[in-house]
């Protein structure tokens, strides 16, 4: 079958599955699917010998991935499969983008903003003070950055943003833990230094020191958007890699406390050489060093599809070789929730739980 051809009929398969197999994923893969004594998956790895995923963002905000359409009583539901599997930690992955936001900003509607039909900021801050979470709260991303390669551009809305986010929310509920600081870069790109310093200092300053952290992605060999390949040839070495982050973790930490990097842009028998150069830098500055476990797949052509487990598998025991102090994934909901919308997701999370042995 041609590459083309191909392509269009899993496209065309990936989107009448999600149709047809959206109310089976509800019930059809809760986790009654793993509580009886029929069948046992014999692993042939050893168990329990990943880092565990302890945090995932909550992707609210987004431009590649379907939206789900939750409620709160979804998101509560969500909250306890998150809870149940050892995570205490959730990051709304921006407050944000462009013209869309999360909760009624009444400066970002003075620019134009849309007004959003409910307040998920508030909701996500009461469901982690429920549940026993942090929550951390990610900037707003205008997309000037993404039109003009200028991550400084982010740094005037974000002044008004932050003050607002604090004032807001920040001083109400204990359950706001932090701040995620939401441009995503993977090299030395302009104003990135500055751009995180200011936005870091202010984020710290405003809220009495609360932890900051960025999530950048390596510049790897399946660093490809906006291409239709799979792999590129002129991806970063290790060495490069080490001396650009080498020289912007040197400019932004004391406003940066962790960094988490996007594990999904490199090959898996990569993964060891630059988790250890991450953990490296990250020891040399004083900052934690998380990894972002992207629990989707980017192996495929269908962008974007629950990972094999294999592979989420190998990333986590990548990261507990090299020390890591958390695992944070992209992202939950859509990619390891039981009630996800893709049907393989919830087989994820139960593969999950036999692997890290959890009841």
């Amino acid at each position: 079958m041609k590459t083309n051809t191909r392509r269009d009929f899993l496209k065309k398969a990936s989107m009448a599955g999600a149709s047809v197999l959206a109310t089976p994923a509800l019930l059809g893969c809760s986790e009654s699917s793993d509580t009886t004594n029929t069948y046992t998956n014999q692993l042939i790895v050893p168990k329990n010998n990943g880092l565990m995923i302890t945090g995932t963002f909550l992707d609210e905000i987004s431009h590649d991935i379907p939206h789900q359409n939750w409620g709160e009583k979804e998101w509560d539901l969500d909250f306890q499969h998150m809870k149940r599997i050892g995570i205490d930690t959730v990051i709304m992955i921006r407050s944000g983008y462009r013209k869309f936001i999360t909760y009624p900003s009444k400066y970002l509607l003075g620019k134009g903003c849309y007004m959003p039909s409910t307040d998920l900021v508030d909701m996500y801050l009461r469901l982690a003070e429920k549940y026993g979470m942090k929550f951390y709260f990610g900037l707003y991303d205008s997309g000037k950055y993404w039109d003009t390669g200028d991550l400084t551009n982010e740094i005037q809305d974000n002044k008004y943003v932050i003050d607002e986010v604090w004032h807001s929310y920040g001083e109400k509920y204990k359950s706001f833990g932090g701040w995620y600081i939401s441009g995503e870069i993977s090299r030395k790109t302009k104003g990135v230094i500055d751009a995180f310093r200011a936005m870091g200092k202010q984020c710290k300053d405003v809220s009495g020191g609360l932890p900051t952290f960025i999530s950048p992605w390596i510049d790897g060999k399946k660093a490809i958007m906006g291409t239709d390949k799979l792999s590129r040839e002129d991806a970063v070495s290790v060495q490069q890699h080490e001396e650009e982050w080498n020289e912007i973790f040197d400019g932004i930490h004391g406003v940066v406390d962790a960094c988490a990097f996007q594990d999904g842009h490199i090959d898996y028998n990569e993964l060891d050489a630059f988790f250890e150069v991450n953990k490296k830098l990250a020891d040399k500055y004083g900052m934690q060093c998380w990894t972002n476990a992207e629990s989707f797949d980017r192996d495929m052509p269908i962008r974007f599809l629950p990972i094999k487990f294999d592979k989420l598998r190998m990333k986590l025991e990548a990261a507990k070789r090299a020390g890591y102090d958390k695992a944070i994934t992209f992202e939950f909901s859509h990619f390891m929730s039981p009630q996800s919308a893709y049907l393989q997701a919830g087989h994820l999370y139960n593969r999950y739980k036999e692997y890290f042995e959890i009841k």
